[in-house]
This record gives structure tokens, sequence and C-alpha cells, in this order.
């Protein structure tokens, strides 16, 4: 399954990318994440790896994640590995002008599993609605300094 997302954030576009390539910032726009874990190469740049990890209540989950193109400010590109599915998902930043940007996340959702292919025929709304969810928060984050984060 893939699909296209956007958004429009009042801000420039150096603010954009500085939130948006911090894993610390992660927590306050992910709703659910708790912890980041660094495996590999430099964070933020090409190649770097981390494990995400997440609590939603009754259902935890672990993501590793490998940045395969950065291209900042512009773009950067990323790979989510988790059992039965694969997230590839592409970023572009636009600046509008001095004070706007648009967010353009193109994502493919690969199933590796019987149970997540199901998923992903049955359910696409719900994958959908959650990168919506996500880039609303971070636009809420970066525009109003609004934290998701319980703490």
């Amino acid at each position: 399954m893939k699909y296209t997302s956007e958004i429009v954030i009042n801000a420039s576009l150096e603010d954009v990318v500085g939130k948006m390539n911090s894993a610390d910032n992660m927590k306050h726009w992910q709703k659910g994440l708790v912890h980041v874990e660094h495996i590999s190469g430099i964070p933020g740049t090409f190649g770097a790896k981390m494990k995400l990890h997440y609590d939603f209540g009754n259902r935890k989950m672990v993501l590793l994640e490998t940045i395969t193109k950065q291209n900042l400010p512009h773009e950067i590109h990323t790979t989510y590995n988790t059992k039965g599915v694969q997230n590839i998902q592409q970023n572009y930043f636009e600046s509008l002008d001095a004070t706007t940007t648009k967010w353009t996340s193109v994502n493919e959702f690969q199933p590796t599993s019987f149970f997540m292919r199901a998923m992903l025929l049955l359910m696409p709304k719900s994958f959908k609605k959650q990168t919506a969810q996500y880039m609303y928060d971070f636009k809420n984050f970066v525009e109003n300094d609004i934290s998701v984060c319980d703490d």
C-alpha cells in the first residue's frame, strides 16, 4: 500500500528540518514513543540506524529505523522495519516562503506476514490516519511548542 500525505507548517524550512532531524524531539510528536536507542552511524545521517520503542498501552512495538537518503533541508528517506511489515518513507520539505514550509510524506507499507497483509487490505485508513496524526502533532509541536509526551 502506497500513499502520500502533506501538511503546511507555519515555520521556516530551517526550523522545521531542525526539529525533524532531532531524535530528542521525536517523543514530542510521536505519541507512544518511550525510548530511542542509537544503533549505528552518525545520528541523522545516511546509513544511521536506531531502534524506536513504542508503548500503546496493551501493545508494545519496536521499529528499526534506517536512513536511506539524507539531503537536508530538502529531503530525508527512511525505512522502518518491525514484525510483519516494512514502511518505506520519503519525506520532502519545501519552503513556500520565509515562514511557511510544506512537508510531503510518501509512505509505502510492504507486509512481510499474512496478518499484516490482511491488515493493510482491511484497514488501510488506519495507517493513513496514523500518518496524518503524526504530521499534525509535529506541526503543533513546531508551531505551538505543544508536546504529546506524558512527562
